[in-house]
């Protein structure tokens, strides 16, 4: 599947797998965490080839470094970051290890600190809706409306 191989809002199937390997960056990916992932999948329009290969990355272990960036557009790569973040506040606290890999995914995704910084505020933003709290009510449809319009305002040196 290339980058241009996109479904739903834009969101290609590489997205959902790089959300996995956020996930699994503490040791262990949360039930909940996984039917967030794949709920949100499903609604972005995924195949059921694209969604067994999604529900496969929420069974085993993924590797941050297996993410190929060069298979994400810059709105997806701070997609994915933006998500990683909200993740890995689920549970109310970001421990070293989720901070850590935080650092690497935004290393690896070649994101600025200014750009991470827009990904986590909107990721923010979208939490703190009534419902956005939760894997299950997550809006990620909203989540990448609010990082299109923030890709509007930022440079790529930011």
């Amino acid at each position: 599947m290339s980058r241009h191989d996109t479904v739903g809002a834009g969101l290609s199937r590489e997205v959902f797998v790089a959300l996995c390997a956020i996930g699994w960056a503490d040791g262990a990916l949360d039930r909940e965490e996984a039917e967030g992932i794949l709920r949100a999948a499903a609604e972005a329009g995924m195949k059921d080839e694209d969604l067994r290969h999604i529900e496969e990355a929420t069974r085993a272990p993924q590797a941050l470094e297996a993410l190929d960036p060069k298979m994400l557009t810059r709105v997806e790569r701070m997609f994915v970051y933006a998500t990683a973040v909200w993740l890995a506040r689920l549970d109310g606290h970001v421990d070293p290890g989720e901070r850590a890999a935080l650092r690497r995914l935004g290393d690896l995704l070649g994101l600025s600190d200014g750009v991470r910084t827009h990904a986590s505020a909107g990721a923010l933003e979208v939490a703190q809706l009534p419902t956005g709290d939760r894997p299950a009510r997550y809006d990620l449809a909203r989540l990448r409306e609010r990082l299109d319009a923030r890709l509007k305002t930022i440079r790529d040196d930011d």
